[in-house]
């Protein structure tokens, strides 16, 4: 079965040890680490209901190399790995490995719709920029 894919448009850290797969993040230090609106979540369970996803994935969300400002996000449906951070928003459960979430610490999904598109946008407290089409950033 093929990943399927979504098009992507701080408190401080705890010292606990990155969640099992499969468990949940319960440190009260790590709430609102990264978060997803409802219009955001909303929308990741309709593509998740489009698509015939199953309930064991998560949204993963990544951040890659690439784009015009030097990283990218990424999100997809997966299935939790070892050492990720497990958070559960909205009734969504987000999947982060741990060097993305370097880089995602307080970080916001909202999905928005206007005339220059709909997609999911990340309010990112961590960038110092990014290129004009709004699709990578820098830190």
């Amino acid at each position: 079965m093929s990943e399927p894919q979504i098009e992507a448009n701080t408190p401080a850290a705890s010292d606990s040890a990155p969640s099992p797969a499969g468990e949940a993040i319960q440190d009260p230090a790590m709430v609102g680490a990264l978060a997803l609106t409802e219009v955001a979540a909303a929308k990741v369970r309709e593509i998740r209901d489009a698509e015939d996803i199953e309930a064991s994935y998560g949204l993963r969300v990544k951040v890659m190399g690439g784009g015009c400002a030097g990283f990218q996000y990424d999100l997809y449906f997966d299935e939790p790995a070892d050492g990720d951070n497990i958070f559960e928003v909205q009734g969504i459960q987000l999947l982060c490995d741990q060097m993305s979430f370097m880089y995602l610490m307080g970080t916001t999904i909202d999905y928005v719709e206007g005339l220059q598109g709909a997609g999911f946008k990340f309010g990112n407290p961590n960038t110092t920029g990014s290129c004009g089409c709004g699709s990578s950033f820098s830190v």
